[in-house]
């Protein structure tokens, strides 16, 4: 239970779902824990679940000015940094003739090039070693209706962890991925569909995952925790894809 022990975290979009999943599993490995968040009721909520302990950061993922405002309050806060999970994302799902620029860019912002900004801005306070986990998805692989722009963004994501390894790995900085299937998160219903919608999605998701059944936030949570620790020291530029084996 001490394999994050004196380890300094942060979590973006930690609020709900994996991330908030993932704070937990991270406190309870002895890090010191920050989490950023947009929204300020489920900012105080988590403030209240995780403890006093964890430094809240109240951060848009997608404004890049944010991004320095964010590296700055660790460096002032924990002094240095051991471990970045980027995991602050938006799933806009829907049919290429319905897309427009802005949303077009929403999602590219909030998916790509905040994490981008994120990691840049971090860079002056990276330990050696350190670990960067990010939250990509089994869309990035799969040609599944409706995710053109969000598996495009996954798949950026993705690419990310193999170059940013190439240019970091030097500085003793380890980018690795975590591509989760379908999960039991919050992030389902804010897909604005109705909740007959939802079931519907749903079923027909579910009936493409072999296991059967949607993931839990803590079967990708544990494999992020390994990413993270000095037990996946060897592991480089990789991607673990957890998603009940739906991209067989």
């Amino acid at each position: 239970m001490d394999r994050l022990k004196g380890k300094r975290a942060l979590i973006t979009g930690g609020t709900g779902g994996i991330g908030l999943e993932t704070a937990h599993r991270f406190l309870a490995e002895g890090a010191r824990v920050a989490i950023t968040g947009k929204n300020p009721a489920t900012l105080e909520t988590a403030r209240r679940e995780l403890g006093s302990e964890v430094l809240i950061v109240p951060s848009d993922a997608s404004d890049i000015a944010a991004q320095t405002r964010v590296a700055e309050t660790l460096r002032q806060e924990f002094g240095g940094l051991d471990i970045l999970f980027v995991n602050a994302g938006v799933a806009d799902l829907k049919p290429v003739g319905q897309w427009d620029e802005a949303a077009f860019d929403r999602s590219f912002g909030i998916n790509v090039k905040g994490p981008f900004f994120l990691v840049q801005a971090l860079l002056p306070i990276f330990a050696n070693p350190a670990s960067i986990v990010l939250n990509t998805s089994v869309n990035a692989h799969i040609g599944m209706p409706n995710t053109s722009v969000y598996g495009a963004t996954k798949a950026a994501l993705l690419s990310l962890a193999r170059t940013l390894s190439g240019e970091l790995i030097s500085r003793g900085i380890r980018v690795n991925a975590v591509s989760p299937g379908p999960i039991s998160t919050p992030l389902f219903g804010k897909l604005g569909l109705s909740d007959a919608e939802l079931k519907t999605v749903a079923a027909s998701i579910q009936s493409q995952v072999p296991a059967g059944r949607f993931g839990q936030p803590s079967e990708i949570a544990h494999a992020i925790v390994f990413l993270a620790s000095d037990e996946s020291a060897f592991t480089v530029g990789s991607e673990l894809l957890i998603d009940g084996g739906m991209s067989l």
